[in-house]
C-alpha cells in the first residue's frame, strides 16, 4: 500500500492541487506501519491531471484536507482511496492515525 500527501512546509497542505510536493508512504497494513518515504515535488497544477500521475506512483491512498468533487471522484476511478478533512499533520502521524483507523477527518476544506 502507498499513501500519498500533498505536502506544504512538511506538513499536509489543506489544497491538494496547489502542494509543493508529495509525500509517498511505504505502508505494511498488517504490521501497521511505515516502511518507507519518498518526497516528489508536484507537477505543474494542471485540473484532472494529478490523480493519474499519482497512480503512475504506485498511491493507493490519498490523504487530503481539501479535494474539489470531480478530482475524487477522478482518484476513485484510478483505484485510489480518498480521505478528506485530515488536519494538518506530517505525513507519518496521519499515515499512523489511517493505519490505526484513527484518522480524524474534519470538513472538507475544498468548495469546489
Amino acid at each position: 500500500m502507498k499513501i500519498a500527501v500533498p505536502l506544504a512546509a512538511g506538513r499536509l497542505a489543506m489544497h491538494f492541487g496547489h502542494c509543493e510536493c508529495f509525500a509517498l508512504l511505504d505502508v505494511d497494513p498488517a504490521g501497521r506501519n511505515v516502511t518507507g518515504r519518498s518526497d516528489v515535488d508536484a507537477p505543474p497544477h494542471q485540473p484532472g491531471m494529478l490523480p493519474a500521475w499519482l497512480a503512475e506512483r504506485g498511491a493507493t491512498v490519498i490523504i487530503a484536507g481539501g479535494m474539489g468533487q470531480r478530482a475524487q471522484a477522478l482518484f476513485t476511478s484510478h483505484g485510489i482511496e480518498v480521505l478528506v478533512g485530515a488536519p494538518v499533520e506530517t505525513p507519518e502521524n496521519l499515515a499512523a492515525a489511517y493505519l490505526a483507523g484513527t484518522l480524524q477527518s474534519g470538513e472538507n476544506a475544498c468548495d469546489h
